[in-house]
C-alpha cells in the first residue's frame, strides 16, 4: 500500500509516518482523522479502498 500511495498522491502527500504494532492492529490516519481502524471492525482492510479513501482525505 505504501509504493501505491506514494506513487498516487506523492505531491499531496507532505508526510508518511508507519508505527510497527503488534496483535495486528492496524489504523490509518490522514492529517488526524483516522480512516480505518482494524481494531474496531475486526477485519483487514481492502487496500483499493484505503488509497480512495486518502486521496478523498487529501482533497486529491
Amino acid at each position: 500500500m505504501t509504493a501505491k500511495l506514494l506513487t498516487r498522491y506523492k505531491r499531496a502527500i507532505s508526510r508518511y509516518v508507519m508505527i510497527p504494532s503488534s496483535k495486528g492492529c492496524f489504523e490509518l490516519t490522514v492529517g488526524g482523522k483516522r480512516l480505518y481502524s482494524k481494531l474496531q471492525t475486526g477485519e483487514f482492510p481492502d487496500e483499493n479502498q484505503l488509497v480512495d479513501a486518502v486521496g478523498k482525505a487529501l482533497g486529491a
